[in-house]
């Protein structure tokens, strides 16, 4: 039972970032009809955005500490950032260990920015275009945003921290009832799981609830007519490109404790995000979730030990083979609609 529940745990913790990125990749889809592959460097951006700001944060120049000394009794020179200096030591302190989280404040507005101009300037060239056209240019823009960071931040990975606060592990066995010291998960993976809950909730509660989301889902179903009401469609799509930008890039700053921000991280990503769409149907934001959510929890259990001793290697192609089950099974995905790509 132990078991059991960390590889449900470690799934939902997969499955969270495989939900998110489908969740834009869909929202594109649905809206503008575009197979959208500079999707996955967008969650790279997103990762990058909190690399930066921690970067600026830290930015520091030097004073002499009267207090410390070196050997021969001379005042040692100390960096001071000027968040210190500017809120005060303690305040300064937390702004830099809650620096991953304060970067959804920034991130948010310059991820909005990125999308509405890669979809201005690129993008709404390709409309009309066939779906190969629209995968080989935002490929291709994937490519250059991925030499673009690595000419920035370099190729190595570049690590950070979760706050001090969430820096360790929680003892879930004990909060749900079972052996003290039974399972124990770090808080931070908790955090992002409840994180992608928030989230995917807000979007899905945004164009439910929202007469901006019922246009936008009125113009998914039938663009023509609601253009015809005299309602800008194209203008509410391209503010829902920005927006699906912004979710790929929250999702990627909350994950770099997770796994530390790289260049190549987004088409790692990619791959396994669109299996995930195609899975749950194409156009389907419901279906992208749930596929999410289901293929981590898959790949999870089949990352155990007694899974790779059965059949080594499963856990690099469950993905794939659930996904030649699931097309066999049902071609338009577990949710897709009738009429999506068919044409």
């Amino acid at each position: 039972m132990d078991a059991l529940i960390i590889q449900i745990l470690n799934g939902l913790d997969k499955g969270s970032a495989y939900a998110l990125i489908a969740l834009g990749l869909t929202l594109i889809f649905g809206t503008l009809g575009v197979v959208n592959f500079a999707h996955g460097a967008l969650f790279m951006l997103g990762s990058f955005c909190a690399v930066t700001i921690s970067r600026l944060f830290q930015i520091s120049y030097v004073v002499i500490d009267e207090t410390k000394t070196d050997f021969l009794g001379n005042p040692l020179k100390v960096k001071m950032p000027y968040v210190s200096d500017w809120f005060g030591p303690e305040v300064g302190a937390w702004i830099i260990d809650w620096s991953v989280p304060l970067s959804i404040i920034f991130a948010i507005p310059i991820m909005v920015l990125i999308g509405v101009t890669i979809e201005r300037g690129l993008i709404k060239h390709f409309y009309k275009r066939p779906h190969a056209d629209q995968i080989l240019v935002t490929f291709g823009l994937a490519i250059v945003l991925q030499e673009i960071v690595k000419y920035f931040f370099g190729a190595n990975p570049i690590p950070m921290p979760a706050p001090d606060a969430f820096k360790g592990s929680l003892d879930f066995g004990a909060l749900i009832g079972m052996q003290s010291s039974s399972i124990i998960y770090p808080y931070w993976r908790l955090i992002y799981f409840a994180f992608a809950g928030v989230l995917i909730t807000s979007v899905f509660c945004f164009l439910q609830f929202t007469t901006f989301g019922m246009v936008v889902r009125a113009g998914m179903a039938d663009r023509e007519t609601v253009g015809l009401l005299g309602i800008n469609i194209d203008k509410r799509f391209t503010i829902m490109f920005g927006i699906a930008a912004a979710v790929a890039g929250l999702a990627g700053v909350m994950y770099t404790p997770i796994n530390s921000p790289n260049y190549h991280m987004g088409m790692d990503f990619l791959v396994l995000s669109f299996v995930v769409v195609v899975v749950g149907g194409m156009g389907s934001l419901p279906g992208a979730v749930l596929a999410g959510f289901l293929l981590g929890i898959l790949e999870s259990f089949a990352s155990t030990t007694w899974a790779s001793n059965m059949l080594p290697g499963i856990n690099q192609i469950i993905i794939y083979l659930v996904a030649i089950i699931v097309l066999l099974t049902r071609p338009r995905g577990l949710m897709g609609r009738k009429g999506v790509m068919e044409e």
